[in-house]
């Protein structure tokens, strides 16, 4: 069940306070079935259309294509974060 969850599972966002005392959200879109742009598409619409700047960003690397099976890296979960401010 856990790992379907890894595979199906949501981009989630989380309110955060930076250093400067400005707020933002980390969202994070994690697992096989997300990408980057699920991450971006969280932060827009989080962001009521208004824009967001990216403060920072957390992931897995990308795999070598001389390590991928058939093509497709699979069987590594992927961790992707984002850290971003609406404007």
């Amino acid at each position: 069940m856990i790992a379907l969850l890894a595979l199906t599972g949501c981009a989630t966002s989380e309110t955060t306070y930076l250093n400067n005392g400005e707020q933002g959200l980390t969202i994070d879109c994690s697992g096989e079935a997300n990408s980057w742009a699920t991450c971006y598409e969280k932060a827009d619409a989080s962001c009521a259309g208004t824009g967001y700047n990216i403060v920072a960003t957390d992931g897995t690397p990308s795999s070598k294509e001389s390590d991928k099976t058939l093509g497709v890296d699979v069987g590594n979960y992927k961790n992707r974060s984002v850290l971003v401010v609406c404007k």
